[in-house]
């Protein structure tokens, strides 16, 4: 069936509802037309029943489908897919809408769903959702991902010329079409955003001057918080709206299903937008499409959507307040939680929403004052959950937060009074949730990707963790506080040292340290804050490497995988280890910090802070301006 308002055409096949072709300014299809009709645009999930221990790509086919409106103004169709006993075991147990809008005048089509699992129905573990498009690939090569994230790219035959290196992801390219790009590395990884910063990409085509754009005007359907990282566009001109996946965070992350638990969710509306001009400048159509972007953002929530399941603006609900925080040792009076991220998500543990899919989020960031407003929330029950940049650890409202359709809630001052024990001693670091403060050095000789040449996140370069071997071949990093600087002395990344090719050997890192007139009574705090564990355990001894059990261990803890996708953060962990006095000595102390865990080159941490308490001291006593 064909959906077309004079400016953009769509083609979906019937009743699957695949998207076949986009047909824009004279070209036929925007699309690949030379893969299969169902491999070209389609809505998918990854989805498992978690007694049987395996997975299915699922590209969610329709089975029939209905014109919802057929107006001067708009068109909605819907595609659906029910689910029932009889299905099998390899049917996934949900129903699933997939809707598309045109509207009158506008140069693109929307796209939401609706997943609903029923009371009663079959366990399910879903580990990822999306939508994705696979341009023309003799057509799209120039990417746009972010101002500074732009460039050619290679096709899918420049990838399978290439030679891949230490997983299929990432390809030295040995022969492209293009000798331009010879010798550099490609990896989709290289392209992830943060969901706060994934609002548009795409690709832009020569001849024709064409963009092709995917619009996400929101983040309330998207998983993890503001900060969980994804994919976006890649090479052979694929596009993807994800709305979750355990990239970044691991294979716990995702919608589980348990006991019959009942779930339904809505997931978009999305915006393709499509665009063209006359010239030949890329820069034209990337700001016309971010100019576009911020009008859909300004029109959320959309009015149109005829779905029941999707509440239009006047059924949504608004919270204001202030965040202030209260650490003594930094200042005697409580302080604006300047720039914190406070979000409403699904009620839950302190921190929970960073391992939340189920749910809605809502986020915002409060101004210099520590105010903060979050509209358009849809009506339901909510923790606050909020995390301050410059602070570590996270805040929680003691009480559930109900949001009714129209409802203006006003929760006031709120107080986070952050993990603190005593005046800091020192610190490594800046609490922020990522490890981009520490030392990144450049990739090795041919292995570079040449957009992160001095670029502010050159992290993206692949094989980082090797350089750590390079730089430490025979004895690990040692940091001394008051003489080295995290900045140019503290890897980013806690990995294993390589000894033979594929051989990894565990790593032990120092920082010491003065102390001046130990209070051997008193207790000594060590906050640890990392920004990425995959697959790690973390030891720490106090002074004496040689006892045999370790004054703290983390376990073996995360598979966020940060390392290998060039990340620089992935889940959030913190740490408060008691250190007694008795362990210290007046002078010259070390704290060993050991990655326990080799074999991988991928194995490790990334740590975003680490700071040492003294004793608590008097209320009265002011320790740092």
């Amino acid at each position: 069936m064909e959906m077309d308002n004079g400016i953009v055409k769509l083609r979906l096949t019937k009743p699957t509802g695949m998207i076949a072709g986009v047909a824009y300014k004279g070209i036929n299809n925007v699309l690949e037309y030379r893969f299969k009709e169902t491999r070209r645009g389609y809505w998918d999930i990854v989805w498992s029943r978690p007694d049987e221990g395996r997975s299915y790509f699922d590209t969610l086919q329709s089975t029939s489908y209905r014109v919802i409106a057929k107006t001067k103004d708009q068109i909605e169709v819907s595609f659906t897919k029910k689910w029932n006993v009889s299905s099998g075991e390899n049917a996934v147990p949900l129903n699933i809408d997939k809707r598309f809008i045109m509207l009158r005048g506008v140069s693109g089509f929307y796209s939401y769903a609706i997943f609903h699992h029923l009371e009663g129905w079959p366990d399910l573990d879903i580990d990822e959702a999306r939508i994705a498009f696979k341009l023309h690939q003799n057509m799209f090569r120039y990417m746009a991902v972010s101002d500074d994230r732009q460039r050619i790219m290679p096709t899918d035959h420049d990838r399978t010329a290439g030679h891949i290196l230490d997983y299929k992801e990432a390809v030295l390219l040995t022969d492209p079409t293009n000798p331009k790009i010879k010798g550099e590395v490609d990896d989709k990884y290289q392209y992830s955003c943060d969901n706060k910063d994934n609002r548009v990409h795409g690709w832009i085509s020569s001849h024709p001057h064409v963009g092709f754009w995917v619009i996400t005007p929101t983040d309330e359907f998207r998983a993890g918080g503001p900060v969980k990282q994804d994919l976006t566009s890649h090479a052979g001109s694929t596009s993807l709206a994800i709305f979750f996946s355990n990239h970044y965070a691991g294979p716990n992350f995702g919608v589980k299903l348990r006991d019959g638990e009942p779930w339904k969710k809505v997931f978009g509306p999305v915006f393709v937008y499509l665009n063209s001009d006359s010239g030949n400048k890329p820069s034209t159509l990337w700001e016309d499409a971010k100019e576009q972007m911020s009008k859909e953002t300004k029109k959320w929530p959309y009015d149109f959507p005829l779905s029941k399941e999707f509440p239009h603006a006047n059924q949504r609900g608004t919270i204001r307040g202030r965040l202030l925080v209260r650490d003594r040792y930094i200042n005697r009076d409580v302080v604006p939680a300047k720039s914190a991220y406070v979000g409403l998500a699904p009620p839950g543990d302190v921190g929970s929403w960073q391992d939340d899919a189920k749910g809605y989020q809502f986020w915002t960031q409060a101004d210099e004052m520590g105010y903060f407003t979050i509209r358009h929330i849809r009506a339901d029950i909510y923790n606050l959950y909020a995390w301050v940049p410059g602070i570590i650890g996270d805040y929680t409202y003691s009480d559930d937060v109900i949001i009714l359709p129209g409802s203006e809630v006003e929760i006031g001052d709120l107080v986070y009074d952050p993990p603190r024990n005593g005046p800091t001693l020192w610190e490594i670091g800046i609490p922020d949730r990522t490890a981009s403060e520490f030392y990144v050095p450049d990739p090795a000789p041919g292995l570079m990707n040449k957009l992160y040449i001095n670029h502010p996140e050159k992290f993206r370069q692949y094989g980082l963790w090797d350089r750590y071997t390079d730089l430490y071949s025979t004895k690990d990093l040692i940091y001394t506080v008051g003489v080295s600087d995290y900045r140019e002395d503290w890897f980013f990344a806690h990995v294993n040292r390589k000894i033979d090719k594929h051989i990894y050997t565990p790593t032990t890192w120092r920082i010491l340290f003065d102390v001046k007139n130990v209070v051997r009574t008193g207790p000594y705090t060590l906050r640890l804050a990392l920004a990425s564990a995959n697959l790690a355990e973390l030891q720490i001894w106090i002074n004496n490497p040689y006892i045999r059990q370790p004054h703290f261990t983390t376990g073996r803890i995360g598979r966020d995988n940060a390392i290998a996708r060039h990340g620089i953060h992935g889940r959030y962990w913190l740490y408060s280890i008691d250190i007694s006095g008795f362990q210290l000595v007046n002078g010259k102390n070390t704290i060993y910090l050991k990655q326990a865990r080799g074999s991988n080159p991928f194995t490790g941490v990334m740590y975003d802070y680490i700071r040492l308490e003294g004793p608590p001291q008097d209320d009265t006593v002011r320790l740092i301006n």
